[in-house]
């Protein structure tokens, strides 16, 4: 009987795998960080409790009658490993560290009396665990995960993490969540959190709302700020100025040469490019009529060829976070690639956002946050003031 398997592998094989590789690997990151802390709360709650009497086992009395199989499989576990040399760390040689997460979970159920004065919110706890698990078992399993399912992970873990009190160490993570992959990679990317095709599919990720609110300082600069005035209502604008923020507001003169250039570029009627910046113009100088201080909302417009449009939240402190776009010669705003930027230095990015430190890195003058805050300090010095 001969058997005619093919055993090569093709491009669009080749494709699937690697595509089903980078989502495993995605999702393990998150998967590793919520065992790492749950490993840590375990340790900090139940140690105190088992330790003084029963030593080092003290795991194996924590686990109690109905985790006998499951802990003694890890003991089992951890002996190969030091007989094979594969504990290559000291601070792993115990054995929490070979406990899965279910198991991990079923700790923290057994004895939640012990957990409840820390956390409130038992039963999401659970539920986001149980919800977790579909995940991890993939990973696990080294089977196919949907993107459906590895947003769901992300999203879990991320609250996961929150839940269990991993505090973060990134200012700016209030308004722009750090994500687990970026603390690994970022490095290789300057400051630059997010690229998006378009405007609308930044707006999904990043919101106006979560982008301007609660800003102490908003600096933007462009053709029309569409991004601002059509996305975030003038009471919303006026209350955000009211609290504190002090705003400054770079439009391209609508009466120069540059806007007729624009409107070629993109082929549009005459003066209907110049009549929607003058439009939104207006609606800010109504806007800063109403604000208390009247000083902190300042307008200005540009005569220069437009370059980019940049809206910077917070842009001299380190909690920074900076939406940029390009002006391409055939393609409208909406329709333009977006960069988002985190302000603050490589170091708060790679800084234990789950609570760990993180080493220092190469300072923010490396990054291109910095690069447009002072392109903005520079054409708003040759402006001149909207009265």
């Amino acid at each position: 009987m001969e058997i005619g398997a093919d055993l090569a592998w093709g491009a669009g094989d080749w494709a699937e795998v690697r595509q089903r590789a980078q989502r495993a690997g995605r999702a393990y990151i998150w998967l590793n960080l919520v065992e790492q802390r749950l490993r840590a709360v375990v340790a900090a709650v139940l140690r105190p409790v088992y330790e003084p009497v029963h030593g080092e086992e003290w795991v194996v009395a924590a686990a109690g009658p109905a985790g006998q199989e499951w802990v003694q499989r890890a003991v089992a576990v951890r002996e190969v490993s030091r007989r094979k040399g594969y504990l290559l760390d000291p601070a792993d040689d115990n054995l929490l560290s070979f406990l899965t997460l279910p198991q991990l979970r079923e700790l923290m159920v057994q004895h939640w009396p012990c957990f409840e004065p820390y956390f409130e919110a038992r039963r999401e706890l659970e539920l986001a665990l149980d919800e977790l698990e579909v995940a991890r078992s993939a990973v696990a399993r080294n089977r196919a995960l949907s993107p459906a399912v590895l947003a769901q992970a992300e999203r879990i873990s991320a609250r996961l993490l929150d839940l269990l009190g991993a505090g973060r160490d990134v200012p700016s993570a209030r308004r722009l969540p750090v994500d687990a992959v970026e603390e690994l990679v970022g490095d290789r990317f300057a400051d630059v959190v997010g690229v998006h095709p378009d405007r609308v599919r930044l707006q999904r990720q990043l919101p106006a709302e979560d982008l301007f609110g609660g800003a102490r300082r908003l600096d933007a600069i462009g053709i029309g700020l569409n991004l601002l005035v059509q996305n975030y209502s003038g009471r919303r604008l006026m209350r955000l100025a009211d609290s504190g923020c002090r705003v400054r507001l770079l439009f391209l003169n609508p009466a120069s040469s540059a806007v007729r250039r624009r409107e070629r570029e993109l082929g549009l009627k005459k003066g209907e490019l110049s009549r929607s910046v003058e439009t939104n113009i207006l609606h800010m100088r109504r806007v800063r009529t109403r604000v208390r201080d009247t000083g902190a909302f300042e307008i200005h417009v540009f005569d220069e060829t437009p370059r980019f449009t940049a809206y910077l939240v917070d842009g001299d402190g380190p909690d920074g976070v900076a939406v940029v776009q390009s002006y391409l010669r055939r393609t409208r705003g909406m329709e333009a690639p977006v960069l988002v930027l985190r302000g603050g230095g490589r170091d708060l990015v790679h800084g234990g956002a789950y609570g760990g430190p993180g080493p220092v890195g190469e300072g923010s003058e490396h990054g291109l946050f910095h690069l447009y805050r002072e392109e903005f300090e520079s054409v708003w010095t040759d402006s001149r003031p909207v009265s």
